[in-house]
């Protein structure tokens, strides 16, 4: 039997299924792809993505033209004359041994990635490429010559987290896959020969030939020119390397929030059509469009790296003198061992540890144990050798923030930063986090006094209030200057009280209307922290996260609705079927003359209160209504800040709240919060794109007349008890 006759045998028999099964039509027309989650920003650019396999598929239309010439110059030149099997090409290999010109088409290699070989034997390997030449004739019937073209790019793996082309593109030039030069399109071409040699960041050399030899088969088939290529084979690979993960790029913060905390539980509830299972993030191709605009995001990672750099030089160089350090003097020994023995308690090391059988006191001994490793630095990463122990300690000195801004009349989150820096402090001080707010909880107590009919202009006297609490004890707490008070027993507005954050006003508004019904307020705000019912809230004891204090203060700038953030817009499918769209709820706290009237209650803080240098240091003097918060010892710092087409909040504090500034000059809100604010909105206002105006408030048109808003006439005589003009970044 000669051989021709052979092969044909063999080919029947694996056709018929003799030596296994092959890939039946429903299988070769859906193959199955890991198709990664992608996430868009508000102005439909990429934030990241979610994935198994980093792949966005992409169609024939969407290809750069070099980019297929160059693959079917360099793979398969006979690809649209042959029907999946190239015999001439074949039976040249087999004349020749194998040793010059390859005999696997482009849809034979297609159906290799498709149906990925395992470890194999000779007479099995054999037995594979026939099943291959089936599996690509039978392609070739299924799909056109440009499917398959699109079906090969959209598969192959380009290395370095890069699955298929479009993941490609962008990942090694920061392009998208239409709009690729040639010596890119020949580069990303010439790693379909063997990725792992020719891999443009270990081995730029050997990928760099491998380019221009993809090039010299394009002007051998006619896609380029001679002299086109000349001149292109000189350039260097031109790299603009942009690794994709969950630490880099933009909104990382909030792209980790929205998959642990938000999409896991959506794709539990809703069942994906084609598999009849939940959709899965990482595999099902989903799209995710969200409210964040990336210039917005961007234009606040800014702000929060160029102030934190300023803040933390500062706060390093008072650890310096520090006993305890990073944790404050007064914080015992006992206090420093109890905080450190959780942190360690709360480890991936220790967890992992006690996973393996070691006793507490065996970890431990690990935690001291010197032992190289990289960690994080204002300058970047560096190698050190510290101890386990030592570096959680070294951690914990670093100052943490969280800041948010969102559009009040629609609900849409524009920007979130949730820390430092994603890779080593990962916790979202945004959402997750809740911390003691200080005086930013004023706002809301003064917010029953205007709902009751007082007038920003209403008089109080400065005195000490008490009130008595169900224990019968009397609470009387001070204000913040004591002795020093120059408006002690002076008659004093509301507005002026809240600008200067006066505690016996607060009280006094307090005492009057009682805890039950401001805890009831905050609820219709938004807010659903543990908020227990007694007076010492009104200072702001409660422990309440950014994105709920934002969305409250968003109320005053909507005016009087409360409106729930909103951070997605809608879901679809990979084929762009709208799965779900997200309307916000709402609720009308307020009328809109009482919110027009707490807005000029709030701008007090701003033109003559704490918030003053938003005006003498950052030079913003647009209607802004805002509010400071310091808490106990400088643990938090906060600021609030409501414009009429943005209302944003950001926290500043350690980890710990033992880890402080000692004085109120560098801890206080508006030196620890407020700047990241400001910077925010100076590049936003500079970026006329974004039609972010420095607009006023609108007046309601029908506005009570006897609703004093001007106080000037009423705090003529009282003195400003202003400390915050201090700049504590001038000796830097």
């Amino acid at each position: 039997m000669g051989p021709i006759v052979l092969i044909i045998l063999l080919i029947t028999l694996v056709g018929l299924g003799v030596f296994g099964t092959l890939p039946n039509v429903d299988e070769l027309l859906n193959p199955k792809n890991n198709l990664a989650t992608i996430v868009y920003s508000g102005d439909m650019k990429i934030l990241g993505k979610y994935y198994r396999e980093n792949r966005v598929n992409v169609n024939f239309q969407q290809l750069d033209k070099d980019l297929v010439s160059a693959l079917i110059a360099t793979e398969d030149a006979r690809f649209y004359e042959h029907s999946g099997v190239d015999a001439k090409a074949l039976a040249r290999t087999i004349m020749l041994g194998g040793g010059r010109g390859g005999g696997s088409t482009l849809t034979q290699q297609l159906a290799k990635m498709m149906f990925p070989r395992k470890k194999l034997s000779k007479p099995e390997l054999l037995i594979r490429k026939v099943k291959e030449w089936i599996i690509a004739t039978r392609l070739e019937k299924l799909y056109t010559k440009e499917e398959i073209l699109s079906l090969y790019l959209n598969k192959f793996d380009f290395l370095n987290l890069a699955v298929g082309i479009k993941s490609a593109a962008q990942i090694y030039f920061n392009q998208t896959q239409d709009s690729l030069r040639i010596e890119q399109a020949a580069m990303l071409i010439g790693m379909a020969k063997n990725p792992s040699v020719f891999n443009p960041i270990r081995r730029p050399d050997t990928t760099l030939l491998r380019r221009n030899v993809v090039m010299s088969q394009m002007v051998k088939y006619g896609f380029l020119t001679q002299q086109k290529y000349d001149s292109l084979r000189t350039l260097p690979l031109g790299l603009s390397f942009r690794p994709e993960n969950h630490n880099d790029g933009l909104a990382t913060y909030f792209r980790e929030y929205v998959r642990d905390n938000y999409l896991d539980n959506w794709c539990k509830k809703h069942i994906n059509p084609e598999t009849g299972k939940p959709y899965n993030i990482y595999e099902d191709g989903l799209k995710i469009y969200t409210t964040v605009d990336s210039r917005m995001q961007q234009y606040a990672e800014e702000a929060v790296y160029e102030h934190m750099q300023d803040l933390q030089k500062l706060f390093s160089k008072e650890c310096l003198n520090k006993r305890n350090a990073p944790f404050a003097w007064n914080v015992s020994q006992k206090e420093i061992d109890d905080i450190m023995d959780a942190s360690i308690k709360r480890s991936d090391r220790y967890r992992e540890l006690k996973g393996d059988g070691l006793s507490h006191d065996e970890i431990i001994k690990t935690f001291h144990k010197p032992s190289p490793m990289r960690v994080y630095s204002l300058r970047g990463d560096i190698d050190t050798i510290l101890t386990p122990y030592d570096s959680i300690r070294y951690y914990k000195s670093f100052l943490q923030t969280g800041f948010m801004a969102m559009e009040p009349q629609t609900g849409y989150v524009k920007a979130w930063v949730g820390g430092i820096n994603h890779k080593h402090f990962q916790y979202d001080h945004v959402k997750v986090s809740k911390r003691q707010v200080g005086s930013t909880f004023k706002p809301f107590v003064y917010a029953l006094a205007i709902q009751e009919g007082k007038s920003p202009c209403y008089q109080v006297p400065n005195v000490k209030t008490c009130i008595t609490t169900e224990t019968g004890v009397d609470w009387c707490p001070n204000n913040s200057d004591g002795p020093n008070d120059k408006n002690a027993g002076k008659m004093i507005t509301l507005k002026k009280a809240l600008a200067n954050s006066i505690n016996y006003i607060t009280v006094w508004v307090m005492k009057q209307y009682g805890p039950h019904a401001v805890v009831s307020l905050v609820r219709r705000l938004g807010i659903t922290a543990d908020i227990p019912e007694v007076p010492s809230i009104c200072l702001g004891t409660a422990d309440i996260s950014v994105f709920e204090m934002v969305a409250a203060n968003s109320t005053f700038a909507n005016k009087g609705t409360y409106i729930e953030p909103t951070f997605i817009a809608r879901i679809e499918d990979k084929n762009g079927k709208v799965l779900e769209e997200f309307i916000p709820k709402s609720d009308e706290v307020f009328s809109e003359e009482k919110a027009y009237a707490m807005i000029q209650l709030m701008r007090g803080v701003v033109d003559g209160g704490t918030g003053t240098r938003l005006r003498s240091r950052y030079k913003l003097y647009n209607q802004i209504a805002g509010k400071t918060g310091t808490t106990q010892r400088n643990a938090d710092g906060w600021f609030m800040g409501i414009t009429p087409e943005l209302v944003a909040g950001a926290w500043v504090g350690g980890e710990d709240r033992s880890i402080h500034f000692n004085s109120m000059v560098e801890g206080q809100g508006a030196t620890m919060a407020l700047p990241i604010w400001a910077k925010f909105f100076n590049k936003v206002y500079a970026d006329k794109n974004l039609n972010v105006f420095q607009g006023d408030f609108p007046r309601p048109k029908n506005m009570d007349p006897n609703l004093d808003m001007d106080c000037s006439k009423f705090d003529g005589d009282v003195q400003p008890d202003n400390t915050e003009n201090d700049n504590p970044f001038d000796n830097l």
